[in-house]
């Protein structure tokens, strides 16, 4: 979807480590895919001399499982085991390889590369419908069921040799994560062409963006509970299988006809453990970008996703965008002028944040009640709470979900009793 909302870019952060897994991740899928030819030439030899090769390949063999399982079928045609005289398949499979890292390394892939795939001339694309943080999608049908679909092109021309480890880190989540309230991926297909990957999702009819720039009717308050309560569960779920999102924004929430929400576009998540390690402070497009990432922090947590929750919800009750900055300086100052000035009694570590030295707006007041004078006290208070400036004391999901202000009424209205509207995807924001 070409709006303003989705200009802001996400570059990535350029540490060595990213860079020692890029070549590690290359370096172990070359060496497998030569043992796997030298094996394919000894096919004769026997079980003896094949376990003392597994052996010396452990690690190999380890990788290759999900595949071996994955492709049976195939291997009923000739690879039946060492126990049959055939050498398995060793091949690993790829997205075992990879740690999820920031950085974009490659993989050139092979005709296996994700198991038995479809091609991408199973489908007829019937338009272009938006663009994420890593591909392009269209509104697609599937020839063979004639179920309409989304086909997500994944972005390649930052990548001269292979497959960018980004969208290999959407796929491999994507792929993992089931929730009726985050996309679900249904396929993953390829082109005549090796380098071209498509994701194959469900289709939704709706983007949440185009439907605020375009609808001029701002939700009741009941139909704004059930839209944040779906996307809090979505964001749960995230972060119960931790991953955190990092791109929560209006544009990346789709709705279908039956009125539910779903997450989209996991270009830029990223899983995470303990302890944590530094990130790229550069996510998240601006006007949903929380204030430790603005301030630089690098070593920032699932609360990033929560603060662009805040801004969604506000922008869900003011049907307007809430901190709509242009460049980062302004995004401060719009932040500053709702919340007033951060420092460190309210925000602990803020003085040792890189960028908390930089001369901020005097701003004593927190202005929420004066920019949202009709909500409820309840609405108000989770409002503050997740637009709080310490991410330690920033509400977190189960909070969230736990406030009362989903206790009170009136009720969230139920998803199918949401408003219907003719499909939106193809118009163009208006902003």
């Amino acid at each position: 979807m070409n709006s303003t909302r989705d200009k802001d870019s996400h570059p990535h952060g350029q540490d060595q480590k990213n860079r020692d897994d890029r070549y590690q991740s290359q370096t172990s899928f070359r060496q497998n895919n030569q043992q796997g030819k030298d094996q394919a030439k000894d096919r004769g030899r026997k079980d003896k001399d094949f376990s003392q090769h597994k052996g010396n390949n452990h690690n190999s063999k380890n990788n290759s499982r999900s595949v071996n399982n994955k492709n049976s079928n195939n291997h009923e045609q000739g690879n039946s085991g060492a126990g049959g005289g055939n050498i398995e398949d060793t091949r690993p499979d790829p997205l075992s390889l990879l740690s999820i890292t920031g950085r974009l390394g490659s993989l050139t892939p092979h005709k296996p590369f994700f198991g038995n795939s479809r091609v991408v001339d199973d489908f007829e694309k019937l338009n272009k419908v938006g663009e994420g943080t890593y591909g392009v999608v269209y509104r697609a049908r599937d020839k063979k069921t004639n179920e309409v679909v989304a086909l997500k092109r994944i972005r390649m021309e930052r990548e001269n040799d292979g497959l960018p480890i980004s969208s290999l880190r959407e796929i491999k989540l994507l792929k993992t994560l089931r929730h009726d309230n985050i996309v679900l991926v249904k396929d993953v297909v390829v082109g005549s062409d090796l380098d071209q990957i498509f994701l194959v999702m469900e289709y939704c009819e709706h983007d949440m963006a185009a439907l605020m720039d375009n609808v001029k009717k701002p939700y009741t308050p009941a139909e704004v509970k059930c839209l944040m309560y779906q996307l809090l569960k979505g964001i749960e779920y995230c972060h119960d299988h931790f991953v955190v999102h990092r791109d929560l924004k209006l544009s990346n929430l789709l709705l279908n006809s039956q009125g539910i929400l779903k997450i989209a576009d996991f270009g830029l998540a990223r899983s995470f453990g303990l302890p944590s390690r530094p990130m790229t402070p550069k996510v998240v497009t601006l006007w949903y970008r929380a204030p430790e990432l603005l301030f630089g922090d690098s070593n920032y947590t699932t609360a990033v996703d929560m603060w662009s929750a805040g801004c969604i919800f506000g922008e869900l009750l003011k049907h307007a965008p809430l901190l709509p900055g242009k460049v980062e300086k302004q995004q401060v100052d719009l932040i500053i002028e709702l919340l007033g000035t951060p420092h460190e009694k309210i925000w602990q570590g803020f003085n040792k944040l890189p960028m908390s030295s930089i001369k901020l707006p005097e701003q004593r007041f927190n202005n929420l009640r004066n920019k949202f004078p009709n909500i409820t006290d309840a609405a108000r208070s989770l409002l503050s709470g997740l637009l709080t400036y310490d991410p330690k004391k920033r509400l977190s999901v189960k909070q969230a979900l736990a406030h009362p202000y989903f206790i009170e009424s009136p009720p969230a209205k139920h998803p199918s009793l949401l408003p219907t509207h003719p499909e939106m995807r193809n118009l163009l924001s208006t902003r």
